[in-house]
């Protein structure tokens, strides 16, 4: 990208250099209060009960959706582009889920459950999950409707498209398989509801690595028209990635 901040910074005084860092400032805590409102009519949005009995399998061998929950309330699915027969697992869901781990037991200390799924069979998950280095739960839906359901897998009619049902309308799609995150809540009367789903760009929330890029003078420096393109599978980086 051209004309970044770097490119011709404006240099002043340390007496301009606070004065404009604390009128920022007055943004940024706009923008989290904001950020907290957002939350919170989140947390209000109404729940749907979920009556399809999904199976999906796991290393322990077959689970329901209810048992993905383990002992805890609430559970987070992260909708992970792997289909049947891919030698890799999406760079940019990847990207994403390098970052899992190292919450999880915060997030599991405050009764929420975590696991990706893909459509790929277990048995393709597990060879690319052990390559990662990855601990999360991941299942395999493989077979069932549940990525079909949720929309992010599509026909090879909407792909030839180019445009189908995703991100709640009629979007543009680049592959049978696209991310997504829902989330589910057990009821008092014990049945599964989702609460939540995002998709898109709805998914940077879950990226640590772009806040801290937001943080310094050459941003995310990313393409415009393919954003993830300098993303890299972890163990692929043999240099460092500058955007031109």
């Amino acid at each position: 990208m051209k004309n970044r901040p770097t490119d011709s910074p404006t240099i002043v005084s340390p007496e301009k250099w606070l004065a404009a860092r604390r009128e920022f400032l007055r943004e940024e805590k706009e923008f989290s209060k904001l950020r907290d409102r957002l939350a919170a009519h989140r947390r209000e949005l109404p729940w749907v009960k979920v009556d399809q009995p999904y199976l999906f399998e796991s290393p322990g061998g077959r689970v329901s959706l209810a048992e993905l929950f383990e002992d805890r309330s609430q559970l987070i699915v992260y909708h992970f582009m792997l289909a049947p027969g891919w030698e890799d697992g999406c760079r940019g869901c990847s990207f994403v889920s390098d970052h899992f781990d190292g919450a999880l037991p915060h997030v599991n200390a405050r009764d929420v459950s975590f696991t990706a799924v893909s459509r790929a069979p277990l048995a393709e998950i597990e060879r690319f999950k052990a390559r990662m280095g990855w601990k999360f739960n991941w299942v395999s839906s493989h077979g069932t409707s549940f990525n079909r359901d949720f929309r992010v897998s599509f026909t090879a009619e909407e792909v030839e498209a180019g445009r189908a049902d995703y991100n709640f309308g009629l979007n543009d799609i680049g592959a049978d398989e696209m991310p997504g995150l829902s989330v589910f809540a057990r009821g008092a009367d014990g049945a599964v509801y989702r609460t939540y789903s995002t998709y898109a760009r709805g998914l940077d929330l879950l990226i640590g690595a772009y806040n801290l890029l937001d943080l310094v003078p050459k941003g995310r420096a990313e393409d415009s028209e393919a954003p993830m393109k300098w993303v890299r599978h972890h163990d692929r980086y043999d240099h460092v990635a500058v955007a031109n």
